[in-house]
Order: structure tokens, then sequence, then C-alpha cells
């Protein structure tokens, strides 16, 4: 059986909630942060309180992992959609036929672009032995993002 519980929001979040009601699920949103948080706390704990072999460890690790290289290419993935959508056709097009993804954000006509993303997400550059895991989730990510958005519109063009 389902449980209401009350929740206070600052005034403005109440807004933007009641101008995107039909377009989520607040209840289910809710329901999965707070369930992913609390078991996040509890593996916590239950590492305190058992000894774990190897093979637990690095289980344990693959899977958070997963999930962090999951934030990162979403990001990346949300970004390169935001770029497509206000890119100039040439641009675009530059973008679809580059090759050597790691290598456009060293581009003379990127560079700008990515230092401010790098700088507005805290994403680290990569190093000189190249992308690190992050950089390289959210360059994947904001390919696909562009590839998406491009294959949507490129037959109504």
């Amino acid at each position: 059986m389902a449980q209401k519980i009350t929740l206070s929001i600052p005034d403005l979040l109440h807004e933007k909630l009641k101008e995107w009601r039909t377009s989520f699920n607040f209840s289910k949103m809710f329901q999965e942060t707070v369930t992913d948080a609390i078991q996040k706390k509890e593996e916590f704990q239950k590492r305190f309180s058992k000894d774990y072999n190897m093979s637990e460890i690095i289980k344990r690790l693959k899977q958070e992992k997963l999930i962090w290289e999951k934030q990162y290419y979403k990001l990346g993935k949300e970004e390169g959609l935001q770029w497509a959508k206000t890119a100039h056709y040439e641009d675009l097009l530059y973008v679809l036929q580059f090759n050597g993804t790691y290598e456009l954000i060293s581009d003379t006509k990127m560079r700008d672009y990515f230092d401010k993303i790098y700088q507005s997400t805290e994403l680290a550059k990569q190093s000189n032995s190249g992308p690190i895991d992050h950089e390289q989730m959210f360059l994947e990510g904001w390919f696909k993002g562009v590839f998406e958005f491009w294959n949507h519109i490129k037959e109504k063009l």
C-alpha cells in the first residue's frame, strides 16, 4: 500500500513543478531518488559491519563505476543536444564529419566552446596519456546527442 507524505519546497521550485506537472511523474522520480539514497547509506553502513572479500569489493566498485560513467555520458548527451540545437548548419556538418572524437576539444573551431563546458561542468581536461574515463564518457555522450539531433532533422532539411 502506498503512503502519502508532505514535503516542503521553495516557492520557485513549486512554480516549476506546477508548470511541468504533466511532463513528469514526480512521485516516481522522488521514490527512485530516495530509494537510491537509502540504498547507498545502507550499503555504506553494511561495509563497516561486515568483512568483504576482494571479489565483492571489485564487484561493488565496477557497479559504482558504471553509474558514474553513465552520469557523465548523460551530461555529455544533454550538452551535445543543446549545442546541436543552436549550431549553424556549417558547424553541424563540421562536427558530424570530424575524425578523431577526442581531438575535437582541441580543435581551433571548437576549443572555446569546450573550454566553457569544461569550466561550467568541472570536467578535468585530458591527461597527457589521453582522455580520462569521465571525459571519454562525456564526449561519447556529447557526440551521441549531436548525432541523435541530426538524425531527427536531416530528412526535413
